[in-house]
């Protein structure tokens, strides 16, 4: 099914992120982590969907999406930032297979960040955070989504770390079997893990390595 919504606001979040804030169309629901499709309501791009995570939680009273524009590879993500308040836009019913399973620790990269923003909102809303960790990888600290936000909600169980560019005391590591030995906590919990595909599976990887089990796994499959 798909619903009409309109761009109430859009404004960045980091150098190249942008939250667009939509109104909220009658009928569209999702469990906080899952996806919708996009289209831009234009003769160019109407036929050029592209999924999104839903950032706001759904009680919200509007839709909320967080989104980065890719200029070297994909132009709708360029129109995305370019709207303004007004542009029409489709969306499709909620889909993918991520959801909130119990107290665990989120691991993100990048924009993979945004599946956890809607469920750790929720879980701020229903004081429900105890029990949570987030490991969190970006390649520099102005790349961070929400950073003070998920500091507040995490305090010293939001675990930054920095690919490429970070200051002498700040943790430059990619996120492998030592640095998840070193920051998961109990490996009996859930692991939410999402960001660029390659990442995933190393993560995956590295934790079933450690003897974590894979029904305690939640990604998108």
């Amino acid at each position: 099914m798909s619903y009409d919504a309109t761009l109430l606001m859009s404004e960045f979040v980091t150098h190249d992120v942008r939250r667009l804030l939509l109104s909220r169309p009658e009928g569209l629901d999702w469990q906080p982590g899952q996806g919708i499709e996009v289209r831009i309501d234009t003769e160019e791009w109407r036929d050029e969907g592209r999924p999104f995570t839903p950032t706001s939680t759904p009680d919200a009273l509007v839709l909320e999406l967080t989104t980065k524009r890719y200029p070297e590879r994909d132009g709708m993500t360029m129109a995305l930032h370019a709207l303004e308040p007004g542009a029409k836009l489709q969306l499709s019913d909620a889909f993918g297979t991520i959801s909130y399973q119990g107290p665990g620790t989120f691991v993100a990269a990048g924009t993979g960040i945004t599946p956890f923003l809607g469920i750790l909102r929720r879980l701020a809303a229903d004081d429900a955070l105890e029990g949570h960790r987030l490991l969190f990888s970006n390649k520099s600290e102005r790349d961070v989504i929400c950073e003070k936000e998920l500091l507040h909600y995490l305090g010293e169980d939001c675990v930054l770390t920095y690919t490429r560019e970070h200051e002498p005391e700040q943790d430059g590591r990619h996120i492998d079997a030592i640095f998840l030995r070193a920051h998961a906590g109990d490996l009996s919990q859930r692991f939410y893990v999402c960001g660029p595909d390659g990442f995933v599976q190393s993560v995956n990887d590295h934790l079933l390595s450690l003897g974590v089990h894979p029904s305690q796994l939640v990604y998108e499959r």
